[in-house]
C-alpha cells in the first residue's frame, strides 16, 4: 500500500569524489535541500501520491538524517529515525565508531575550534522547530551510536509536548539481527507508518 522512493543526495558513495567530499563539515547541509526538493520532485512527476501522507525514514546517517529534516521541513506526516544522531557533539565523543567516523565527517573541526558546526547542526539544537510525529528506534547494546543519541531528542520532544514515541530493543547492536526482533523491528515500522498516513 505505499509507493517507496529512494534519493541518492550529496554526500552519498558512487559518484565520484567531489559528490561524496560534499558532505564533509557539512553534517546534512546540501543532503537536507536534495532530499527536499528531491521528494518535492518526486510528487510533481507523481500526482497519484498523497503529497500530505508522505513518511520518511533512515537509520544510522540516515536516521541523523530524519531528525535533521524534521527541524527544517513539515512535507513528512510521519518520520522513523533508526540509530540515528540527534548531537554530534556528545556522538563525536562515544561510540566505537564516534571519534574515527567524526574524523572524516568533521575533518579537523572540533568542539572548541568549531561549536557552530557541532551546535547548529545537530538535530536536538533545534528540537523546538519540530513538528512531524517521529518514531526513534535504537538497539540498547549499540556501539556506533549510542542509544543516547535517541534519549536526547526523545527527552527534548517530550520536555516540547511534541509526538514521539522510542523503542529500543534488548542486547541489539547498530542493526537488529535476530530474527525474532527483526521481524518486530519491521512491523513496528509498518505500524506506524500506517497509524500516521492511511
Amino acid at each position: 500500500g505505499y509507493v517507496v522512493y529512494v534519493i541518492q543526495p550529496t554526500g552519498t558513495t558512487g559518484f565520484g569524489q567531489e559528490f561524496s567530499a560534499k558532505h564533509v563539515n557539512a553534517w546534512g547541509e546540501y543532503t537536507a535541500n536534495d532530499i527536499m526538493q528531491g521528494t518535492q520532485e518526486f510528487l510533481k512527476a507523481y500526482p497519484y501520491v498523497d503529497a500530505k501522507k508522505v513518511g520518511n525514514l533512515g537509520a544510522s546517517y540516515g536516521g541523523f538524517m530524519t531528525m535533521l529534516l524534521a527541524t527544517q521541513t513539515d512535507m513528512f506526516s510521519a518520520s522513523i529515525a533508526h540509530a540515528g544522531i540527534s548531537n554530534i557533539t556528545s556522538y563525536w565523543g562515544q561510540g566505537w565508531w564516534g571519534y574515527i567516523y567524526s574524523g572524516e565527517a568533521s575533518k579537523n573541526s572540533f568542539p572548541w575550534n568549531n561549536s557552530e558546526l557541532y551546535s547548529q547542526r545537530s538535530p536536538v539544537f533545534h528540537a523546538d522547530k519540530v513538528t512531524t510525529p517521529l518514531l526513534l528506534i535504537h538497539g540498547d547494546a549499540d556501539t556506533n551510536v549510542p542509544k543516547g543519541e535517541s534519549h536526547n531528542m526523545y527527552t527534548a520532544l517530550k520536555l516540547l509536548n511534541k509526538d514521539v514515541e522510542l523503542v529500543e530493543y534488548k542486547g541489539a547492536d547498530h542493526q537488529i539481527i535476530t530474527r525474532e526482533q527483526r521481524f518486530h523491528w519491521w512491523n513496528t515500522m509498518l505500524a506506524y507508518f500506517d497509524a500516521k498516513l492511511k
